[in-house]
């Protein structure tokens, strides 16, 4: 039986409704009006106000509100409106109504209620600060980076309130919230690196928005508790252990009408990881439009193309290697042109994975025989480009 989409948002939002919340960019309260809902693709147009202050406690409290304009890079004028995921974050309040402030509806989609992030560029590029946006309360860094920080000693961090760490290989959670127990965002990316004492993220009591994606080492007893970390307005999961995405999946969205958007895909078994944890193609395990038919005859081109290449490239002549790679390249292509077919699905991220598969492959010849395989590389990209359709 096909499943009724609901056709209002988990919490109460209408057209009009003014939603207060607060902003770290800012250090106060920022205010934005809801436009219109589309059942159908369960979003809200959201138009950001040009107010900001104290905790309000009705709309009386803003003022004259007036829909923010922007003017800095390239904005040129143009509101700040943009649909948003319906559910209103559990940090958001709707303080009244008022009639609409533009009637219209935005083309804009984007994820994450961040009220007042556009107003405060607006008003660092008012004041004459043009360049890149920054914050000293923000770290982005390499898991490297951060392990390499952790380990000194230091005193407590609870200032800091947005942490990025990519590239992680292992990461200590514990010396993360002892360091930085103040975080509202956490976004830690990897290549199935390992997470070591994930429960200690219960420790973190005023996240936000919590992002993990490619990252092992995590278990059912190191699930967050929504009593221990109560402001958790967005989780999202993805290429994480299966035990641990069930764990958090049936911990987390019975949350959602309290304004908890959980996000979980890609939670992977042991046997898939064993099976795919060096195929650069296996991010279409699990894609929307992508079927399992499609992503396994996918992976197993990529492999017989990789037995191929190692094969020709122990070749004494050098024009003889260069065509059998130019060669390779074409027939990876046509098999690809293949698989698209009558219903293609091979759009812009796709292209770039199979050319990124390819240069994977030589990257790693490389490593293996010593040789400089920059000829190679180039043979076989050579090759791709001209047969592919995609």
């Amino acid at each position: 039986m096909a499943t009724r989409k609901p056709s209002v948002p988990p919490r109460p939002l209408a057209p009009g409704d003014i939603v207060a919340g607060f902003c770290e960019a800012l250090g106060e309260w920022t205010a934005a009006q809801v436009t219109d809902l589309d059942p159908a693709w369960k979003t809200a147009g959201v138009l950001d106000l040009d107010w900001s202050g104290p905790e309000p406690a009705s709309v009386t409290d803003l003022g004259q509100p007036a829909a923010l304009r922007l003017t800095h890079h390239s904005w040129a004028g143009k509101l700040s409106h943009v649909n948003l995921e319906w559910l209103l974050p559990r940090g958001c309040k709707v303080i009244g109504a008022m009639p609409l402030l533009h009637p219209g509806r935005s083309m804009s989609y984007s994820r994450g209620w961040r009220l007042g992030h556009q107003l405060a560029m607006q008003r660092r590029w008012d004041a004459g600060d043009h360049g890149p946006w920054s914050d000293s309360r923000e770290v982005a860094c390499t898991g490297a980076e951060l392990n390499e920080a952790l380990v000194r000693p230091a005193e407590s961090r609870p200032d800091i309130w947005r942490l990025t760490a990519r590239d992680v290989n292992s990461l200590d959670c514990a010396l993360l919230a002892a360091r930085y127990p103040g975080l509202a965002a956490l976004r830690m990316s990897g290549n199935f690196g390992e997470l070591t004492n994930a429960s200690s993220l219960n420790q973190l009591a005023s996240l936000k928005w919590l992002f993990i994606t490619g990252l092992l080492g995590m278990g059912h007893a190191d699930c967050l508790h929504p009593d221990r970390v109560p402001k958790l307005e967005f989780l999202g999961l993805h290429n994480i252990p299966y035990d641990y995405a069930v764990a958090m999946r049936a911990r987390w969205r019975p949350q959602a009408p309290s304004g908890t958007l959980v996000n979980i895909t890609g939670a992977r078994k042991p046997e898939w990881l064993a099976k795919n944890i060096g195929n650069p193609l296996r991010e279409w395990d699990g894609r929307a439009h992508i079927s399992r038919a499609r992503f396994t005859k996918a992976t197993a081109q990529y492999k017989a193309t990789r037995r191929a290449v190692m094969a020709a490239l122990p070749a004494d002549d050098g024009e003889t290697s260069a065509a059998r790679l130019a060669q390779i390249g074409r027939e990876y292509a046509e098999a690809f042109n293949r698989l698209d077919g009558r219903a293609p699905f091979i759009e812009t991220e796709e292209r770039e994975e199979l050319f990124d598969a390819l240069d994977l492959i030589i990257t790693n010849a490389q490593a293996a025989t010593g040789k400089d395989l920059t000829a190679a590389r180039q043979s076989l990209i050579d090759g791709a480009e001209a047969a592919r359709d995609w």
